[in-house]
């Protein structure tokens, strides 16, 4: 039977182009063809901690369930050399992600920051908390850098100031952080808060920033009034140029561990420590509490008056009534001592 070449030809032809055809489909598929499965979100994350390998990342992905098909990934994974170039962090997986985006992100650590909200607090403890819930970085390990005086002393801190370089803001953190990056990060924080106009309002009322802070942990214990916290910060500048001792209440409930107390009663005054501010003159040794901006600015640009004392208005309204002598400061003091005995408020 003789063979029409021209027909064998084509016939060979068309097999290749179909054969290749299907090896195109199939490179497609595994290179460019979405291969998440993110359920009703949009995007999932994943989380490779410091230290994992191919094995532990593979046995993640097969855990969550991200991948349509783990085949295709390590396929792709191996030809990039992935096992060999792997990188912690915080990493976004969108429903249209193919195993090529995947495992460019993942080779080139293109990691998902994560946003982190400090406010103003009385634990640094809470704070170190808050973080290591969200960051690699372990709160124990935070809080012992933070006590540690020789690790503190290349930032020019001690354990007593080291919770003043917390600045309360929004900042973005690779979730890979750990506790020492956190501290320095926090640091260099600290650092660009206190710009030239800050630098010089210090400078004039002759504190250094960390003793404008500790002021200023004092001021926001005072009052939860942004608008008397200049008020309020002008009595305590009054009282150290005097000088006089600050005689700050909060100090105690500090010293005393107790920031439930409602009513510092004289025995408290009595209180052994270098916080306590009615046996010690001037600052305490470090911030009693995490301060806000709008304190740290109040005593910046605090009020200049001339009241030399202030107590608790008697409406419990959280304001104040200022004095400048002690007999009118002794009047407005009974004023409220009356109204804790009337509400009964004891301790």
């Amino acid at each position: 039977m003789k063979i029409n070449l021209k027909y064998f030809f084509l016939f060979v032809i068309t097999a290749i182009l179909v054969v290749a055809g299907i090896i195109f489909l199939i490179g497609y598929k595994r290179i460019l063809w979405p291969n998440t499965d993110t359920g009703k979100k949009d995007s999932v994350y994943l989380i490779i901690p410091t230290g994992s390998g191919y094995a532990d990342i593979m046995h993640i992905l097969t855990k969550q369930g991200i991948l349509k098909d783990t085949v295709s990934f390590n396929w792709v994974a191996q030809r990039k050399k992935y096992p060999s170039h792997i990188r912690p962090g915080r990493y976004k997986i969108s429903r249209t992600m193919n195993n090529n985006e995947i495992v460019n992100m993942l080779r080139s650590g293109r990691q998902e920051p994560v946003r982190i909200i400090i406010n103003s607090s009385r634990s640094l403890e809470k704070v170190a908390a808050l973080v290591s819930s969200q960051l690699e970085a372990d709160s124990g390990k935070i809080m012992k850098l933070l006590r540690d005086p020789q690790y503190l002393s290349g930032f020019g801190l001690k354990p007593e100031t080291a919770i003043g370089i917390i600045i309360p803001n929004t900042y973005e953190f690779y979730w890979n952080t750990d506790a020492d990056k956190f501290i320095r990060r926090m640091k260099a924080e600290f650092d660009k808060f206190w710009d030239k106009d800050r630098m010089k309002k210090a400078d004039e009322i002759g504190l250094s920033p960390l003793e404008v802070i500790t002021l200023a942990s004092i001021v926001d214990e005072e009052t939860m009034m942004n608008d008397e916290k200049r008020k309020i910060a002008g009595v305590y500048i009054n009282r150290l140029k005097k000088p006089m001792r600050l005689q700050a209440c909060p100090t105690l409930k500090f010293a005393t561990g107790d920031w439930t107390i409602t009513r510092v009663l004289d025995k408290y005054k009595n209180i052994d420590s270098p916080y306590n501010t009615y046996l010690h003159d001037g600052l305490p040794p470090g911030p009693i509490i995490i301060p806000s901006i709008s304190a740290i600015d109040a005593v910046l640009d605090y009020e200049h008056n001339d009241y030399l004392y202030f107590a608790a208005k008697e409406d419990f309204s959280g304001y104040h009534n200022f004095a400048k002598t002690l007999a009118q400061h002794n009047r407005n003091a009974n004023l409220y001592q009356k109204a804790l005995d009337e509400r009964k408020i004891m301790n």
